[in-house]
């Protein structure tokens, strides 16, 4: 018998070496850069030293792609933002837990 695993997990996409200094030079960039670069900059620390603990690349790799999302998303949900929709329907979370644990 083989003690290789049976089956090979995914493998996450791997960023490109430079995307983090490239992604957070955008971040700087962005009109956010006041909220979101201390954000990601905390989110990458926790994501390094997640991965000397576990010696997995993983954390950062997620890091990264939800940054990227968000810096992609950022003028759709701007164009939403102004163009005045109503909210109001939308559930508001804390409200719903608030009525849960009553």
């Amino acid at each position: 018998m083989s003690a290789q695993p049976d089956h090979t997990p995914a493998t996450p996409y791997a960023p490109a070496p430079g995307a983090p200094a490239e992604l957070l030079a955008q971040l700087r960039a962005d009109r956010r850069a006041e909220r979101w670069v201390p954000a990601f900059e905390a989110e990458w620390a926790a994501a390094l030293e997640e991965s000397r603990r576990t010696f997995s690349l993983t954390t950062l790799y997620e890091v990264v792609h939800v940054w990227q999302a968000r810096l992609v998303s950022a003028p759709a949900v701007d164009a939403f933002v102004a163009s005045g929709h109503d909210e109001s329907g939308f559930v508001d979370v804390a409200e719903f837990r608030g009525r849960r644990h009553r």
